[in-house]
């Protein structure tokens, strides 16, 4: 295959992130063709000149010349868009997740097999150039058995409250990428989650019918632990950081900084505050993405974060909200179990 050429689905933040990084910075691909309803053809074209552009995402799909698509739509519309893309024998990069409903996610990974198409999910935050040097120094036994993973992942603000209300809530939305980062780190396979949640930023959140703040933990399959935890405000930035404690040492990541200067004076010690949001802090994590997605298509390579990934956060992002409910832990091959029977 020599260029893949490419449909972009969705012209959000994301999509726009995508469309950058492609046709400007990567030979080996480029999006021809994009597809957004919210958007009018006249400002499109204005703005993108030479590009085909359609409201409707089947006018991208079915087009010929197209090789891949990228899914960067509302979460409500990725399943039927997957659907849409493998019947076309369109290869297939989702943001996360493939859907909300696990059973679905379930029949949506059954399919991709099936119609032999290639699938990825974004989940971006293993192409971050310190979080894959920090995987590359676990696997090669720098600190040994790994005992403990503790992730921070808090935003600087709330997102509207009608996205809370459609985004399939905090663990589904927005932990979903740290539950997928504890697999990434420690090879292993979650067995049960626990997880308790609060509203305490704003109350609008618990009327919307989500929380706002959480804590999470994992017990891996060899009794390990991960311990996650999530705010939708941290008043001083985007709080993105990483510890892998093992049996000969530890790995730290800590947060990426507007600037590195440090002013040492007689009142402190000072630094600049962390990054303001995810494009900011990610945005090298989201062009390593889409190199490695365009050199699975080119070189049949292993797909870094497949239906499987998906599936397996999904399923741990269903857990945690069962147990919030409950107020107890539950074993993630109980739900699994259960739902598979009901596929």
């Amino acid at each position: 295959m020599n260029q893949i050429k490419i449909g972009l689905l969705g012209m959000g933040r994301i999509g726009r992130i995508h469309l950058r990084n492609i046709n400007q910075h990567l030979d080996g691909a480029r999006i021809i063709a994009v597809a957004d309803p919210q958007i009018e053809a006249s400002r499109f074209n204005a703005e993108y000149p030479g590009l085909f552009f359609s409201q409707e995402a089947q006018d991208v799909i079915t087009r010929q010349d197209i090789d891949a698509v990228l899914i960067c739509t509302p979460t409500s519309s990725h399943a039927n868009l997957i659907e849409l893309a493998a019947r076309n024998g369109k290869h297939i990069f989702c943001e996360k997740p493939m859907d909300l409903s696990l059973s679905r996610t379930i029949s949506l990974a059954e399919m991709a097999k099936v119609s032999g198409v290639k699938l990825m999910l974004g989940f971006n935050r293993r192409f971050d150039p310190d979080f894959m040097l920090a995987r590359q120094s676990v696997r090669e036994g720098r600190i040994g058995d790994l005992q403990i993973v503790k992730i921070t992942s808090r935003d600087p603000g709330l997102p509207p409250i009608d996205y809370i209300r459609n985004s399939g809530g905090l663990f589904m939305d927005m932990a979903i990428h740290d539950f997928d980062m504890a697999r990434y780190i420690m090879e292993k396979e979650v067995k049960e989650v626990y997880a308790r949640g609060l509203v305490v930023v704003d109350q609008a959140v618990g009327e919307a019918g989500d929380i706002d703040t959480a804590l999470t933990t994992l017990i891996f399959e060899d009794d390990t632990y991960a311990v996650i935890d999530n705010s939708r405000k941290a008043v001083y930035g985007y709080d993105q950081r990483l510890e892998i404690f093992g049996k000969g040492g530890m790995i730290r990541v800590g947060n990426n900084l507007h600037n590195q200067n440090v002013l040492f004076d007689e009142t402190g010690i000072h630094h600049a505050l962390p990054l303001d949001f995810f494009m900011d802090r990610y945005s090298k994590s989201y062009q390593k993405e889409m190199e490695a997605f365009i050199d699975v298509l080119q070189n049949d390579s292993p797909i870094p974060s497949g239906v499987e990934d998906a599936l397996q956060a999904t399923l741990i992002a269903y857990g945690a909200n069962m147990s919030m409910r409950k107020g107890e832990p539950v074993r993630l091959s109980e739900i699994d179990i259960s739902l598979k029977k009901a596929v």
